[in-house]
Formats: C-alpha cells, sequence, structure tokens
C-alpha cells in the first residue's frame, strides 16, 4: 500500500504504543516528507524507466529510416484471367486497412471498374499495391504523386471520383452485387 493511503489507517486506530505501528507511522511520515516516487506493485510493461527509454529509442529509430524501407512485393497473379481479376480488385478495393481509402476505392470499383479494360485493371491493381495513406492523399491531392503515378489516366479518374463534385453520399457497396453464376 502507499504511504498516504497507510497514513489514514494508522492515524484512524487507537494510539497505543505498539512498536511496529510506530515504525509504520514513521516510516509513512518519513515517505511523504522526501517527495520520492513509490514503487508500484503492479507496474505497467514500460512503465520501468529504463525499459521506457529504450523502447522510445527503437521507436524514434524506426522512424526516422522508414522512408528507406523496402516495400514487400506484391504476388505474381501472371495467367489471371478477366473475372477472377475484376472480382479480386472488387475485394482488395475493400479490404484495405483504413476506412477512407476503402471508401473511396471501393465506389470508384463500384462505378469504374466495370468499364475498364484489362490493361486498366493491371493498371489499377499495381496502384492498389501503393501504401494505403498514400493512395488516400494522392486521391485527395494533400500530397503529390511520384512520377510513376503522377500523369496516368487511372489516378486522374481516381482524383475525379475523389472530388465527388456530384455531392453524392457515398457508403460501402455490397460485396455480391449479384448472384454468383454456378
Amino acid at each position: 500500500m502507499t504511504a498516504l493511503r497507510l497514513l489514514p489507517r494508522v492515524l484512524a486506530r487507537p494510539l497505543v504504543s505498539n512498536r511496529s505501528l510506530r515504525s509504520s507511522l514513521s516510516t509513512s511520515i518519513r515517505l511523504l516528507n522526501k517527495n520520492e516516487p513509490l514503487s508500484d506493485p503492479y507496474q505497467l510493461p514500460l512503465s520501468n524507466p529504463d525499459l521506457a527509454s529504450l523502447a522510445s529509442r527503437s521507436t524514434s529509430a524506426l522512424s526516422e529510416n522508414s522512408e528507406e524501407w523496402d516495400m514487400p512485393q506484391p504476388l505474381d497473379r501472371t495467367g489471371e484471367d478477366e473475372q477472377t481479376l475484376r472480382a479480386r480488385l472488387i475485394y482488395q478495393t475493400r479490404k484495405r486497412g483504413t476506412l477512407e481509402t476503402d471508401l473511396i476505392l471501393s465506389t470508384f470499383a463500384r462505378d469504374e471498374l466495370p468499364r475498364m479494360t484489362v490493361e486498366e485493371m493491371l493498371q489499377f491493381d499495381k496502384l492498389l499495391d501503393e501504401p494505403d495513406w498514400d493512395i488516400f492523399y494522392w486521391s485527395v491531392q494533400k500530397r503529390e504523386p511520384p512520377p510513376k503515378w503522377k500523369d496516368t489516366a487511372i489516378l486522374a479518374k481516381l482524383i475525379k471520383h475523389a472530388k465527388n463534385e456530384g455531392k453524392v453520399v457515398r457508403m460501402m457497396p455490397e460485396l455480391m452485387q449479384r448472384e454468383p453464376e454456378l
């Protein structure tokens, strides 16, 4: 127990000449006067100052070098037929990990994928290999896209879609828009 919790209990007891009681009271008063932090019997994992300093150093080291990290290579999907490609792109636009990107990409896929050629779908597939927040910021024009995406038709369509000039209320589309063919 901490000294602050112990002190009212000690003071509420009748004063007796018990040596342990006087010792406890003097220890509590001494601790309160020193203004030293009391040890917590139920410490949180990083409450130890030595561990906390190590944790802060490791995260700062990671964030400084994050630009140098290599992106994982996407799976090779050569030989995928058009129907499978279209279905996979619909799914991948919905399950990105960030709601903002999911909403923009899934409504874009709902509106544009039926009219896309195989070449456009392959280019869209390559765009989906980029990190979520990058796609989001490029589509809302808060960051400059890299040269490989800057003047592409697919990003231009995505930017136009993200502007939502018609002020349409957008919601996540249904995953299955029609019954599967058996």
